[in-house]
């Protein structure tokens, strides 16, 4: 069977629960109440899943959240099958739609409700990327893990040194801890841009990335593995989105009317990753620069100005990748004219 001999209106939606050994499984088909199943989180469970799935005759709709290694060797082993699409979905962003539907929080009730968000909202279809983009992501996370754990130790080395009290043992041990995180950076950052260079495509990538101002080799590494899961279909606006750098407003008559702020309801990983070059860019491009500068002229504070640049900095993003085109600032920002 193939995904194109399904018609449009034979259709069932489906959302699954994702955990580290379980899969909870909701299907809802045209006035029918849900059909709920339960599959472990394995190779094994995931072959049972889409036989169950296929014995329906019908195209399924297939809902999960992006919640790491758990959901994406389910969505492979999904998309790699014949009459199922999935949509790897945010779930903080399901989570607020499934708050309208149910009471209790289960595993059964939360795989309906992403059977809900799959009837009810448009749908957008994921694919799998490359098994090279799949590979730098893994490292880029890794890398992102690594980092945090680097930062940390640095802080306790430099609490430990302020201390008269510290052994000397500590210190040379928090010391050789941190060299090693410094090597074990260095050494996956080798490995990962030695898949860029072997991958054409990520290669054109990570050319363009590094041609934007305030990207450079480590920032356009940490982009390519949050971009790379994305579904191709997506639009700049649900790139935004998916990052957690749309404004969100709260106001309610003439009584409430709270400023403005980003929804955080998307990528950490990627909002992280945009966050250097943006502060890098608002000083060194000229465009950036002259929009960052209007913005704290109208009043803004510093950091929804950076935050601003950050978003434009990702439409930019999109802009030349669907493109492949340079980045050209003018285009940007048609109407701003920059510094002199």
């Amino acid at each position: 069977m193939s995904k194109a001999l399904f018609p449009m209106q034979a259709t069932v939606c489906c959302g699954i629960d994702v955990s580290a050994q379980k899969l909870a499984v909701a299907v809802h088909e045209q006035d029918q109440p849900f059909d709920r199943r339960e599959f472990d989180n394995d190779a094994a469970g995931h072959k049972a899943l889409i036989a169950w799935l296929g014995k329906r005759k019908a195209r399924a709709r297939v809902s999960l959240e992006a919640t790491g290694i758990y959901s994406l060797d389910l969505a492979l082993a999904l998309d790699k099958a014949e009459g199922i699409e999935v949509a790897m979905l945010n779930p903080k962003l399901v989570n607020r739609f499934a708050e309208t539907l149910r009471r209790s929080k289960t595993d059964a009730a939360d795989a309906e409700a992403l059977a809900e968000y799959s009837r009810r909202m448009p749908f957008v279809a994921w694919s799998a990327p490359a098994r090279n983009g799949l590979q730098l992501r893994a490292i880029t996370r890794y890398i992102d893990g690594l980092t945090v754990d680097r930062t940390r130790c640095g802080n306790r080395l430099h609490a430990a040194e302020g201390s008269a009290s510290t052994p000397r043992c500590v210190l040379e041990d928090l010391r050789r801890s941190l060299e090693l995180l410094e090597m074990r950076i260095a050494k996956l950052r080798r490995e990962a841009m030695a898949l860029v260079r072997a991958d054409a495509d990520l290669a054109q990538q990570f050319k363009l990335l590094t041609g934007i101002p305030g990207i450079a080799q480590i920032s356009a590494l940490q982009l390519m593995g949050e971009l790379i899961l994305l579904p191709a279909g997506m639009t700049v606006r649900q790139w935004v989105a998916q990052s957690g750098l749309d404004p969100a407003h709260e106001v309610s008559g003439s009584s409430v009317h709270k400023p403005s702020r980003i929804s955080r309801a998307g990528n950490k990983h990627l909002r992280r990753a945009l966050y250097m070059p943006a502060l890098v860019a608002s000083r060194r491009d000229p465009h950036l620069k002259a929009f960052y500068e209007s913005l704290l002229a109208r009043h803004k504070a510093r950091l929804q100005a950076l935050v601003a640049v950050a978003r434009k900095l990702l439409h930019a993003i999109y802009g030349i990748l669907h493109t492949q085109t340079p980045y050209d600032g003018a285009k940007l920002f048609p109407q701003l004219l920059p510094t002199s």
